[in-house]
């Protein structure tokens, strides 16, 4: 009998430690990725458009699958108008104009696609570049930390219809769901940088989930502001930072993934996470949220299949970076390939309080050439020695991509970037 208990509870350990390991970096007991996602968007053709979007939507519409839209300049979603778009539309963007959609305050999208039907944005060009387009903008009332409490986005666009901010957390923008963002990030001389995907004072009843942004010239997602939940986000090959946090969001984010490649990044830095509480201090409200991000089961990893000679070349950055002022969980996630995993901005200081706002837990490094730094320090022992701590079972390994995860460079089919059980182990050498 007592041989039969101790059996009992090894059998109970072997399945709590396979869990635990399953847990780490994205999962589900089938690939998600399956179905919705396009990892060759550049050649995938789509039909011709034969509705044209443009002005101001000031009423309910709903757009159909059976048409092909195109945006042709800024278009607006007004007066507190509901645009609902049917699953398996698609919607091209204007080279010529920089189509973009702006839901503006007030409004909504309900761009509810399937699993086997996605919402498509994507070029009208023939031969398709990152940047080709604007974006999808979406704006709401929910609290941000610059001074008086609201601002205006400053693409190319009407700057009246781009303020976004306010006091309500739970303000509700809608649903977006099984949506894909193709080479959208159009950069305009003057102005700020569009973004795949940009979400400015968002409020947390807006549904945001199975949304993948690929071939991005600017972000993939850029969140300002608001009281956002996110659920499987895909950035594919961003020019910029694949997830961009700012201006005292509340996020949280989980089963995501950031999938980078060496030479698609940009000259200047760019990251998989750049999390920060303001790009200008002095137009910050310190006594207003601070940035706090608190990312669950993601996946962050570099694809190159020369990891060491691009390292050396430069041209492998770092996976996260951490602002001054801005709070951060990472925890049972991966980050793979990158020079460092992560950096703290040079004016974070390294106390108990800083420890209590950035939290490094149950995380996989992989084949990273350092871990956490401080900004142009080349000193790390102490990060190293408390993220390195066995109470915080982060586990730092040295693993190829092909061996760490299930699948990743097939893309005849969806690659798979769940990991490979067997593959991770309970170390936590460095």
């Amino acid at each position: 009998m007592k041989n039969l208990v101790q059996i009992k509870w090894m059998l109970l350990l072997v399945v709590f430690s396979a869990s635990a390991q399953q847990e780490k970096g994205i999962i589900g007991a089938s690939n998600w990725l399956n179905n919705w996602t396009e990892f060759k968007p550049n050649k995938t053709e789509y039909n011709e458009t034969n509705q044209i979007l443009y002005g101001k939507i000031t009423t309910n519409t709903t757009l159909y699958k059976k048409n092909t839209y195109l945006l042709q300049g800024a278009v607006y979603v007004t007066n507190n108008a509901v645009l609902t778009i049917e699953a398996g539309t698609v919607i091209k963007g204007d080279f010529d104009t920089n189509g973009a959609l702006i839901i503006t305050k007030g409004s909504q999208i309900i761009a509810n696609g399937l699993e086997t039907d996605p919402i498509i944005f994507t070029s009208n060009r023939p031969v398709k570049k990152a940047g080709d387009w604007g974006g999808l903008v979406i704006l709401s009332d929910a609290p941000m930390n610059k001074f008086g409490g609201s601002s205006s986005l400053n693409f190319d666009l009407d700057s009246s219809q781009t303020i976004y901010g306010g006091i309500n957390p739970q303000a509700n923008s809608g649903v977006v769901r099984f949506l894909r963002i193709e080479f959208a990030g159009r950069k305009i001389k003057g102005f700020k940088d569009y973004n795949a995907l940009s979400l400015a004072g968002v409020g947390n009843k807006t549904i945001i989930e199975n949304v993948m942004c690929s071939f991005s010239a600017g972000n993939s997602f850029e969140i300002l502001g608001g009281d956002v939940i996110v659920s499987k986000l895909v950035s594919l090959r961003s020019n910029g930072d694949d997830f961009k946090f700012t201006q005292g969001v509340q996020c949280k984010m989980d089963n995501s993934i950031a999938i980078r490649h060496s030479l698609y990044s940009s000259s200047t830095r760019s990251r998989c996470m750049n999390i920060i509480s303001y790009e200008k201090k002095e137009e910050a409200d310190l006594s207003k949220n601070l940035t706090n991000v608190v990312a669950m089961n993601c996946t962050l990893v570099n694809t190159t299949e020369n990891l060491s000679s691009d390292i050396a070349s430069g041209l492998v950055k770092e996976g996260i970076f951490i602002g001054n002022n801005a709070s951060f969980t990472f925890k049972r996630s991966i980050v793979s390939g990158f020079n460092p995993a992560a950096i703290l901005a040079q004016d974070v200081k390294l106390e108990a309080s800083t420890f209590k706002k950035i939290k490094f837990e149950e995380t996989y490094f992989n084949s990273c050439k350092g871990n956490i730094f401080v900004e142009n320090s080349t000193n790390n022992e102490d990060l190293e020695d408390y993220y390195g701590n066995t109470s915080f079972f982060n586990v730092y390994e040295n693993t190829d991509n092909k061996e760490m995860f299930l699948d990743i460079y097939n893309l005849k089919n969806n690659p798979d970037f769940r990991l490979k059980i067997s593959k991770i182990t309970a170390s936590n050498s460095k």
